[in-house]
């Protein structure tokens, strides 16, 4: 299933040419009905259907909230089709986005809608749209009779040819959201490290970055025993992917070079700490931040980013065998810290750790951010529609928080508790992976041993790993939430501006 293609027409379009057009509701000023408002397109349609479109809004109740959609058939002519009434609040960023979501679930099936919504829309308003349109038609299934509803095929939005790059920087970041989507979405029984190896390959290919594979001897002839372990009793062996973006010549550059860690755990049984079956059923999107992570790098080049950056994504299927690691099992990861296991569900930290290792001793970053579905605990502090963030540098938090509010994707910021640092401790090793509570807390603790002193952000996206249902551009199912996030904050003239220079 593809996405919607977006084209841009000069304002003010014609909607009465449209077999379905989609004309903006902005809320008044007042506390009934009678004070909202038709956007731009309304005039040039009512010139050519004899339609009360007041009358339309009132009959549905309409209040013009953001992301309300009344669907009037059109009848007779080449015109039969429809007149799709969104509303747009009060015309925020925020607005638009949920307007373009609600947009998406009513003009699936259809081959074209005609839209003067962006007319009101300025470049960030713009973006928000194209993202919210995007993401609100994302379905993935393998039915045999086929999807349910496909996403509409094409959108015309009113706009001038001088807003080209824009949409073509909000189509890239819409396409890294439902990338990662796609990516989360795929069944385990086709979906392992290999499968991810190939996925990263088909971007880098696409946008010409370089691409660097571990398979399970080159792993361990270098000591990443953390992937290792977590992988070993799988019959598809674990993986570590690293993908390096360069700034194209001719855009200005910053200074600077970010590496992104992605956990890429294909499936999670928990091991030998077993889950109970309910806490099972989604762990295909365990690798949800491994996959936020390559749909980034996919994007880069589209947004202009003006840094070099690295991802790594260790990948491993935490399977159950004769071959699997045990609890008090002591794994050394790479540059050689230790950690005993005490619990075999705690896998995630342990593949992050061999990256972040890597990362710091042959990447040599100046900031590093990773990304993982990583606790359950982080579900239980922030709920379903907020992730974690954790850091060590204001600065960069800061950035990162502010680029997720901008692109929908909110971020909390979470203490590194120092006090909860004795409970890292193990008698027979340098760390336990199995800390206990509070959970995310300490496991932000257990990564940061892993990052070397640099600037770092580590966001825990376990609470908004999967939509329990559709709200706004969030479908059902697993959600890639983080992508916008990094782009938004990596697209900037210089990401890594007021960074601690002592750290730097």
């Amino acid at each position: 299933m593809q996405p919607p293609t977006f084209s841009l027409v000069e304002a003010p379009l014609d909607p009465g040419g449209s077999v379905v057009v989609a004309l903006p509701v902005l809320e008044g000023a007042g506390d009934d009905d009678s004070s909202l408002t038709l956007g731009p397109g309304s005039a040039e349609f009512l010139a050519e259907h004899d339609l009360d479109l007041f009358a339309v809004l009132d009959h549905h109740g309409a209040t013009g909230k953001p992301g309300e959609v009344v669907t009037h058939p059109l009848v007779g002519g080449d015109n039969a089709g429809a007149v799709v009434l969104v509303g747009l609040g009060s015309g925020s960023t925020a607005d638009l986005r949920a307007a373009g979501a609600g947009l998406a679930r009513a003009v699936k099936d259809r081959d074209e809608v005609t839209t003067t919504i962006t007319a009101l829309a300025d470049d960030e308003g713009l973006r928000a749209f194209v993202v919210g349109l995007t993401l609100g038609s994302f379905e993935f299934h393998w039915r045999k009779g086929g999807a349910k509803a496909h996403p509409v095929r094409r959108v015309v939005l009113a706009g001038g040819e001088e807003q080209q790059p824009v949409l073509d920087k909000a189509v890239a970041v819409a396409a890294a959201g439902w990338r990662a989507r796609y990516l989360a979405s795929v069944p385990s029984n086709a979906k392992n490290p290999a499968w991810l190896v190939e996925q990263a390959r088909e971007v880098a290919d696409a946008t010409g970055l370089k691409l660097t594979v571990w398979d399970e001897t080159k792993l361990e002839a270098e000591g990443f025993g953390g992937i290792l372990a977590v992988g070993a009793a799988s019959d598809t062996p674990p993986r570590m992917i690293r993908i390096d973006y360069t700034p194209r010549r001719g855009i200005k550059r910053a200074a600077g070079h970010v590496a992104l860690v992605g956990k890429g755990i294909t499936f999670d049984t928990g091991g030998l700490s077993i889950k109970p079956g309910e806490a099972m059923v989604n762990m295909k999107r365990d690798m949800t931040g491994g996959a936020v992570v390559i749909a980034t790098m996919g994007a880069l080049a589209a947004v202009d980013c003006p840094i070099k950056v690295t991802a790594l994504v260790p990948t491993a299927e935490n399977a159950i065998g004769g071959s699997a690691y045990r609890p008090g099992d002591v794994i050394r990861h790479f540059g050689g810290r230790t950690t005993e296991v005490t619990n075999t569900d705690a896998e995630g930290r342990l593949v992050m750790a061999d990256a972040l290792a890597y990362a710091v001793a042959k990447v040599k970053p100046d900031a590093l951010v990773d990304v993982a579905t990583l606790t359950g605990a982080m579900k239980v502090a922030l709920g379903l529609r907020t992730g974690g963030l954790f850091a060590n540098d204001d600065a960069l938090a800061a950035a990162i928080d502010e680029s997720g509010t901008t692109s929908g994707e909110r971020l909390w910021r979470m203490p590194l508790a120092e006090e909860y640092e004795e409970k890292l401790s193990s008698k027979v090793a340098d760390g336990d992976n199995g800390a206990g509570n509070p959970g995310a807390i300490t496991a932000a603790l257990f990564l940061q041993h892993f990052t070397g002193g640099l600037p770092w952000a580590h966001l825990d996206v376990a609470s908004v790993g999967d939509a329990p249902t559709d709200h706004h551009e969030w479908t059902v199912g697993p959600t890639g939430f983080g992508a916008r996030t990094l782009i938004t904050w990596l697209e900037r003239r210089d990401p890594l501006d007021g960074i601690t220079k002592e750290r730097r």
